[in-house]
């Protein structure tokens, strides 16, 4: 079962990388003072990559749990 807790590792390394960027995406548009339009459109831009990334996490901690209990 270690493949399946490395597996799972990975992909909430990944998961982690995608709210990583969108934490960035979303800091770097505030720092740029966009007006209400703007803003809103980045966010709407972020949300699906933020909401992927945080499924994915979950995934690969639900992964690292499988391989912990069968292992």
């Amino acid at each position: 079962m270690d493949i399946l807790i490395w597996a799972g590792v990975a992909v909430s390394g990944l998961g982690l990388i995608g709210l990583i960027a969108s934490i960035i995406k979303v800091a770097s548009a505030k720092k740029a003072e966009l007006d209400d339009d703007a803003m809103r459109a980045v966010m709407q831009k972020a949300l699906p990559l933020n909401l992927g990334a945080l499924f994915t996490s979950v995934i690969g901690l639900m992964m690292v749990i499988l391989g912990i209990f069968l292992g």
